[in-house]
């Protein structure tokens, strides 16, 4: 018997059977309606009779601007346009940029939730960019001249985990140059990586706190039976536990000595055959000042508050890591698929992040990156 065509689309209602369900057979199109951005079809699901639109629960839905006007907006937020120029060029208000940057953004945080876990890499280098929210000096610092854990001004970092062998960022958070922020970085990672990595870093101390916080064994003691306290348990790292730095010394912004130290699991290290190094994670400390206009040097268009610059970071994650092309991850195409396109003859087949660490299988579209829907994870393989 012949199903009907779901287009994808899964049933949004909580209380239906195939709630967030696709290809189940319940799902048809019945009608079409006009917009100003163009004709969308209307949904229908047997089961429960629940009617939708194909815009539900993405950044479109129920938005009275065009998808190519949003979708313009969203991509000048990611080649270093401020609100002010794109509120320009497009007619629109700020506020009504920040409010589609706010679902773009949610929309990243699903796919990363999704797409990233049981990652399949053996190094990660952790790393932490500078930038400031509101103003460069915060009212409030601590001892060391940092913005305190709450505030919403000031001096700010963007750290970054990432897998530099498939080039895929694995986590991003905006927070102080704390070591509560440090453990909030590994911990992410810690959830979205399969196994025990080998992790890079610079000479900040706060690393090593927070991978002992995230990767350790605890040894319990039996009663001895004597008198006085019974014996603490001890926190130990893992055994396999790998974690190098690569320490700077610098004197008036210039760089005098480059060197690597073993912090943990040094024998590993020498099994394992890897190079401590963070090179390749400052080059996206690069990457995002180029993309994003708050993490310019001596730029005027930094945010106001942690949450937006929290944001555009996440939102521009998804869209590296999925959407993006890597140059470095290109192959080239054989021969019999080299088809001339007129006077172009392409030799390389385009490869994403997220292509090369095998969770998709095809590069996105931007649209698709702001309209893709996923099943829960109970339901779902991980190549999916």
């Amino acid at each position: 018997m012949r199903k009907p065509k779901d287009w994808g689309q899964p049933c949004p209602n909580p209380e239906c059977v195939h709630y967030n369900r696709r290809q189940q057979g319940n799902v048809s199109a019945i009608a079409t309606y006009l917009t100003q951005s163009g004709k969308r079809r209307i949904f229908r699901c047997h089961t429960c009779e629940t009617q939708f639109s194909e815009t539900r629960e993405t950044v479109f839905f129920d938005l009275r601007t065009s998808e190519e006007k949003v979708m313009m907006a969203l991509k000048m937020l990611l080649v270093r346009v401020d609100l002010a120029g794109i509120g320009f060029v497009l007619g629109v208000p700020e506020a009504t940029v920040l409010a589609w940057l706010r679902r773009a953004a949610q929309q990243a945080e699903a796919i990363n939730h999704h797409l990233l876990r049981h990652l399949p890499v053996t190094q990660v280098q952790l790393d932490e960019m500078w930038s400031f929210i509101a103003r460069k000096h915060a009212r409030e610092t601590d001892e060391a001249g940092e913005s305190l854990p709450g505030g919403e001004d000031g001096r700010q970092w963007v750290w970054v985990s990432f897998a530099p062998e498939c080039r895929l960022m694995i986590a991003a958070v905006v927070g102080p140059r704390t070591l509560a922020t440090a453990k909030e970085v590994v911990a992410a990672t810690k959830a979205r990586v399969a196994g025990l990595p080998a992790f890079f870093s610079d000479g900040f101390t706060c690393y090593l706190a927070a991978l002992i916080a995230a990767f350790h064994v605890v040894t319990t003691f039996a009663p001895t039976g004597k008198r006085g306290r019974p014996r603490k348990p001890v926190c130990a790292p893992h055994p396999d536990l790998v974690y190098g730095q690569l320490v700077k010394q610098k004197q008036h912004g210039k760089l005098l000595t480059l060197s690597t130290r073993v912090v943990l699991g040094a024998e590993r290290l020498t099994h394992l055959g890897l190079t401590i190094s963070t090179a390749l994670v400052e080059r996206v400390n690069l990457t995002l000042r180029q993309a994003l206009a708050p993490l310019g040097r001596k730029t005027s268009s930094f945010c106001k508050d942690r949450e937006r610059l929290r944001q555009r970071v996440v939102f521009f994650q998804a869209f590296y890591n999925v959407a993006r092309p890597h140059m470095s991850l290109r192959q080239p195409l054989p021969l019999h698929e080299r088809i001339h396109h007129g006077a172009i003859c392409p030799r390389w087949r385009a490869c994403t992040p997220a292509m090369a660490a095998g969770v998709t299988d095809h590069v996105w579209t931007f649209r698709e990156l702001l309209t893709t829907k996923f099943e829960p994870l109970e339901s779902q393989s991980i190549s999916q």
